[in-house]
């Protein structure tokens, strides 16, 4: 790892912890270095995941490390298995293990045969050089390639989410929308929500809905290998603004052969047009005689800042500013990788409306209220807020803008 100014990128470790942590009825045991889990747990904790996977560590010392014993791991699954009574154990390794190369998965697979009835499940990425967006994937994809059982379809037709994990801002209020419109649009419900909201039960009844909802590339490993195993057909895109919301529901209706419901979206699209559709007096007027200070830049996960930049630049018609994603393999002609130097240098005294990390507003000195990512500066603990995508996402998205432009004008007069 390279030294850094601000908060390190997020590693395939954390990505993993921030992926499971969520899941009820679940045990996670960290293989590690005392004090690890605990900033863990910190981040979760302002993050709003309260009531998930019970965490524990088993902390290392230099006898485990020197002698390659993995007792204190064994013990501390047999303590977990007679306190919880865990419906799943998750087995975590830290950078120490990783580097001197424990085999969490032989270890799994020789307690396996003590816990028959408990699916204990060995994940990767422990060391540095993985990013996070990695570890977010492979843990999608052991969760669905492990837990989930054959069962037949569910008679009223459901849906999973995948991808709605603590990593990405908002991620509760967001899923929650989409819940929302697959009601209003398609009468279903949400049979799992892979894995802001989920327990290990839900996930072993996966196999049972009609369409997965993939909401981050991350997730389409995963949503490959249930197509594969039950034939479930997915379809991934995180739907931003009216008119994307809008194909965003036809999409999904056409690989159900189902007409989502018209009147639905009419009463919807005319509801966001009514709350948005006073703004663009103002926005016109900022464009024409300060477009600069109006224009829109967001850095953060590329799928993110992708709806966002649709949103924004082409159906809102904003001025384009600069956009950037955090992670290097998502890194693209449209939105580049940006490094902590880069970005820095991006923001500093930079006019517009900008979109990004709690960390990154502070450092630039623009406004919280534009927060799209993390890192975070504040605690989450209210989960029903507004969120970014849908119809509801879209009229937040207007409100926020039009707000931070008349601050920021009014500031700019002083």
């Amino acid at each position: 790892m390279g030294m850094y100014r601000f908060k390190p990128p997020m590693s395939g470790r954390m990505g993993t912890l921030y992926t499971l942590a969520s899941i009820k009825d679940a045990v996670l045991v960290e293989y590690g270095c005392m004090g690890h889990m605990m900033y863990g747990r910190v981040f979760l904790t302002q993050a709003g995941v309260t009531d998930g996977c019970q965490l524990y560590s088993t902390h290392i010392d230099e006898t485990d490390i020197s002698l390659g014993s993995t007792a204190r791991l064994e013990r501390v699954v047999a303590e977990v298995v007679q306190k919880e009574n865990p419906r799943a154990i998750f087995l975590l390794p830290s950078s120490v293990p990783t580097i001197i190369g424990t085999d969490l998965q032989a270890i799994a697979y020789e307690m396996q045969d003590s816990y028959p009835t408990i699916p204990i499940l060995p994940f990767g990425y422990g060391g540095f050089d993985i990013e996070g967006n990695r570890g977010v994937q492979e843990a999608l994809h052991l969760l669905v390639q492990k837990l989930p059982q054959k069962r037949e379809k569910t008679e009223k037709p459901t849906f999973n989410i995948i991808g709605s994990c603590a990593d990405l801002f908002r991620f509760q209020e967001d899923s929650a929308e989409i819940v929302r419109l697959m009601k209003g649009a398609f009468d279903m419900e949400v049979l799992c929500t892979l894995t802001s909201n989920t327990t290990v039960g839900q996930i072993e009844d996966m196999s049972g809905a009609h369409i997965n909802l993939v909401i981050r590339r991350e997730g389409e490993k995963a949503a490959k290998r249930l197509q594969k195993d039950f034939a479930t057909p997915y379809y991934v895109g995180r739907p931003y603004g009216v008119e994307g919301t809008t194909k965003f529901l036809e999409a999904i209706g056409e690989i159900l052969n189902v007409v989502p419901s018209q009147a639905f979206i009419k009463t919807e699209i005319a509801e966001a047009t009514r709350q948005i559709d006073p703004t663009l007096m103002m926005f016109r007027h900022m464009i024409h005689s300060h477009s600069d200070e109006i224009a829109l830049s967001a850095g953060g996960h590329a799928d993110v800042v992708s709806g966002i930049r649709a949103f924004g630049c082409g159906e809102f018609h904003l001025p384009a500013g600069d956009f950037w994603c955090d992670c290097s393999t998502m890194s693209s002609e449209e939105i580049p990788y940006y490094s902590e130097k880069e970005w820095s240098e991006t923001v500093k005294e930079k006019d517009g409306l900008l979109m990004a990390s709690g960390e990154v507003l502070a450092w630039a000195h623009k406004s919280k209220d534009l927060q799209i990512a993390n890192p975070d500066s504040r605690w989450r603990v209210n989960p029903y807020g507004a969120p970014f995508v849908g119809f509801r996402g879209a009229v937040h998205l207007v409100d926020l803008w039009l707000n931070t432009a008349l601050e920021q004008e009014e500031s700019n007069k002083k």
